[in-house]
């Protein structure tokens, strides 16, 4: 493997997912290459800590109250400076094989890579919607991407996961490492930051891992208000990649697709669901207008709105 001298650190946030992490935690065990992982727990009660600790050396306690998405993760960089790769992943996701570390790691072999996003296969007990999801947003095929790719790809330029990527140190410092002040899609951020500095970010289809949700129909919507609140507060990211109309648009045609007509009697749920999705992100473009106790109401993230930056 060319890049073995690479330093790699695999960071975890952690919060109350006893369940979920001995998988995740096994799974990391069983990989190939060579990495430090390092837990940051935000004062978890369900046993987390106690897990985090069976298995990792590393193990940090903050304060929930402190959690936030880019905060967190780029304490965790700045207070690991000797590392040359961030590999991040989170508590319910795990890995598919024993190579997935690996594959993820051996694009930053190109140094003109700064990003890296890993594939996602939808869990064991995904329903359908859930299923597709993964399959629209992580195709089998790789592909390098760059400012040049923003007219055909438009918003998915940027495209990571925070449950299962990769960052080059000196790319993230290069751009001012992750934003403190987001209520998520600090990922997206961060390689839209990336792009513009020119650098390339990678989808790496042959590094996998297993991961999905099961929202309800009220989780959808919360989430796409906040996604909605990033947009509106980051307005640099639509500018600058256009716009998630079209792909919105081709979203919902291919989940049809996927239901096909065997499955009819679920196309009303998707309907309804996608349109719940749009509102929710509208509402959140529109989160300016909106008190702040609606907002923490309406959002899957309600801590943030009681921090300094709501």
């Amino acid at each position: 493997m060319g890049n073995s001298k690479l330093r790699v650190a695999c960071v975890v946030p952690t919060y109350n997912g006893s369940r979920d992490l001995e998988r995740l935690l096994s799974s990391l065990e069983n990989q190939k290459c060579k990495f430090d992982v390092f837990v940051v727990d935000s004062s978890s009660s369900d046993g987390t800590l106690e897990v985090a600790k069976r298995h990792v050396r590393n193990v940090f306690v903050i304060p929930s109250a402190e959690f936030n998405h880019g905060g967190t993760r780029q304490m965790m960089v700045e207070s690991n400076p000797d590392y040359d790769i961030f590999v991040f992943l989170t508590q319910d996701a795990y890995l598919a094989d024993a190579d997935a570390i690996m594959n993820l790691v051996a694009y930053f072999e190109d140094p003109r890579i700064g990003a890296v996003c890993g594939r996602q296969l939808p869990h064991l007990d995904a329903n359908p919607l859930a299923a597709h999801a993964r399959f629209f947003n992580y195709p089998a095929e790789p592909r390098v991407k760059g400012m040049e790719d923003v007219g055909v790809l438009g918003i998915k330029t940027p495209f990571m996961s925070n449950s299962f990527s990769a960052y080059r140190g000196a790319a993230l410092n290069s751009v001012g490492g992750f934003p403190k002040h987001v209520i998520l899609s600090e990922d997206m951020y961060v390689a839209a930051k990336m792009l513009l500095a020119d650098w390339k970010v990678a989808y790496a289809a042959d590094a996998v891992c297993h991961h999905s949700h099961n929202y309800t129909l009220r989780e959808e919507f919360v989430r796409y208000f906040d996604q909605g609140v990033f947009h509106a507060r980051e307005s640099w990211v639509r500018k600058k990649f256009g716009g998630a109309g079209g792909e919105g648009r081709r979203f919902v045609i291919s989940e049809l697709k996927f239901l096909g007509l065997g499955r009819l009697h679920q196309w009303p749920g998707s309907i309804i669901r996608n349109a719940l999705k749009l509102v929710g992100f509208k509402l959140g473009l529109e989160e300016r207008r909106l008190p702040i106790r609606w907002k923490r109401k309406i959002s899957m993230h309600r801590k943030y709105w009681d921090g300094p930056f709501a």
